[in-house]
């Protein structure tokens, strides 16, 4: 608050407001690589030598170089802190330890949210392995040039570099949250998915969730969604049917290992939420508005007046007669014909789990939940069922491959374009995509119970762009027809995409639903769609997809390619 880099919000007790430089505002994948002496070991095999979208590569060599150019006195003049911290309960046999050097403060203070920061943490670790974090915004004192919104950061020279095999993360030039909290995606998912492919285990971009029906069945979830695509709305819903509880373990990395019993159990990692603001509100997301109120740090977002938050989607729960300030310094009023948004469409709130009031009574058991069903989704406005069901695990592990959704303000991406996100994973691989889906496949092994994989698409539109599905706490109404199939009810009937629900299976009563068009599978489509997805695992893939994996791509185009 003294620099400035931080605002008090006087309507909320020790809720605080932060807004970057306007270069700073997300994740920059153009810049972000892995570090292997085999370039292999990290990127695939891509046919005729097309640009890798699924992991960047860079030579021990050139990352050297970068380091040597950018670290040596770069925290000239400033405080650099020591952070230890635990990704999961602290001692938990599930969880891992890390330690983040940093010369940014916001760091330190999102890291204590983010991550379970204590003491303890030396006592744990002992001889034990553990992840290495080092950052730095990459400005030494004196700077010579103006500081924005108080906000250091080097945007020219920005690097996030991970180095899988020393379990060692380096980020430079930029205080964002994805690039600089490095226990969230850097640590979590690029360097925890390649320490759970040497161990045996699962790290996964997905949200955790229990259901419980009337009947006092829970049952637990998990569910992998691209940015912006409803995950953290899905982790925390208010179910519209009457005797439905939704609890939440987590809504952003989930780490699953199978027991002794051979049963998958999932821990979140994380201690809070890093979630975009833009869209969140008591009807879109209670719960994640409920654990805002105290104790958060907002990114980017508007400031009222009488000193509380904005953003787009709040417009129906603020004064409309406030005078706002954009996350720019400018004025707003709402309703008002500005051609600019209040707050940036990547805003972010920082907010400790515990804040929510439905996270589940086991969201910190060490041994973790019990995983019942898989979930891949995306954004589709066309062409794509409601729900899909997998025929079995290798159907399952295809459908992750292909997922698809429009790009996010999540990247540094512009524009509605469908891109491919297999797994929801492509900007978060820490080694060789054709290994990661391998490893998938592998986790299938005699006496182990299997969850069931399902594929969700809430954004189907018709021909005028409008939904045809309502999503939110409506989204109970598939989790309900996900329970019962994965207790062997006889509620869906094959095509040659994967199962889906028998008319009438899913309860749509006080909805105006038009079944047949939510749930057609359009030939021309299909088979434009996945000769599409051979094409791009064809480029992207190459010789390292698995054997299994091209001949479910061939037994399931050979059935789209049969659809009259």
């Amino acid at each position: 608050m003294e620099r400035g880099t931080l605002h008090k919000l006087t309507k909320y007790p020790n809720t605080y407001i932060c807004r970057t430089d306007p270069r700073d505002v997300a994740r920059v994948e153009s810049r972000t690589v892995v570090c292997s002496v085999d370039r292999y070991a990290t990127e695939c095999h891509t046919k005729d030598g097309a640009a890798s979208q699924l992991a960047h590569w860079i030579s021990p060599e050139n990352m050297d170089a970068a380091m040597q150019e950018r670290f040596p006195g770069c925290m000239a003049g400033r405080m650099m802190y020591v952070i230890p911290f635990s990704m999961g309960p602290i001692g938990s046999p599930l969880s891992k330890i890390g330690v983040e050097l940093t010369d940014s403060n916001y760091v330190v203070l999102c890291m204590r949210l983010m991550t379970r920061v204590s003491h303890d943490i030396w006592r744990v670790l002992g001889n034990n392995e553990f992840v290495r974090c080092l950052h730095s915004v990459g400005c030494p004192r004196p700077v010579n040039y103006r500081v924005v919104n108080h906000w250091s950061c080097n945007p020219e020279k920005v690097i996030i570099a991970h180095m899988p095999d020393d379990r060692m993360v380096v980020s430079y030039g930029s205080g964002y949250g994805g690039n600089s909290l490095l226990g969230k995606k850097c640590f979590a998912l690029r360097i925890a998915g390649r320490i759970a492919y040497d161990e045996g285990w699962m790290a996964e971009h997905m949200l955790i969730m229990s259901v419980t029906n009337p009947k006092g069945v829970e049952k637990f979830f998990v569910a992998a969604f691209p940015s912006a695509c409803g995950k953290t709305n899905l982790a925390m819903i208010q179910p519209t049917l009457p005797g439905y509880t939704v609890r939440c373990v987590g809504d952003d990395i989930a780490w699953m290992r199978f027991n002794k019993d051979g049963q998958l159990m999932a821990i979140n990692p994380e201690n809070g939420f890093f979630g975009v603001a833009p869209g969140t509100n008591h009807q879109t997301n209670p719960n994640a508005m409920a654990a805002l109120q105290r104790d958060c740090i907002l990114t980017n977002v508007a400031e009222t007046a009488d000193g509380g938050y904005f953003w787009e989607g709040l417009e129906d729960e603020v004064d409309k007669d406030i005078p706002i300030t954009t996350w720019l310094g400018k004025p707003y009023k709402i309703g008002s014909k500005e051609n600019y948004p209040s707050s940036h469409p990547n805003s972010r709130f920082t907010a400790p789990a515990k804040n929510c009031p439905i996270m589940h009574p086991k969201w910190e058991d060490p041994a973790g939940v019990p995983i019942s069903g898989i979930i891949f989704g995306g954004r589709r406005p066309e062409g794509v069922p409601l729900v899909i069901e997998a025929e079995d695990w290798k159907h399952g592990v295809f459908l992750g491959a292909q997922v698809k959704s429009e790009a996010t303000a999540a990247a540094e991406f512009k524009g509605k374009q469908i891109m491919h996100d297999p797994m929801a994973m492509r900007p978060f691989l820490g080694y060789n995509f054709g290994k990661y889906l391998q490893h998938w496949l592998d986790m299938e092994k005699p006496g182990r119970k299997m969850p069931k994989i399902f594929h969700v698409n809430w954004f189907r539109k018709d021909q005028n762009e409008k939904f045809l599905w309502p999503g939110f706490g409506e989204n109970i109404r598939v989790l309900d027809w996900m329970m019962r199939r994965v207790d062997g009810e006889d509620i869906a009937e094959p095509t040659a995409v994967g199962l889906v629900p028998k008319e009438g299976s899913i309860n749509t009563d006080g909805l105006n639903i038009n079944w047949k068009e939510l749930f057609s599978i359009p030939p021309d489509y299909w088979k434009s769609d996945i000769h599409e997805t051979r094409r791009y695992l064809e480029e992207q893939v190459g010789d390292d997809i698995p054997p299994v994996l091209r001949s479910e791509l061939d037994r399931v185009e050979a059935r789209v390619d049969a659809m009259k």
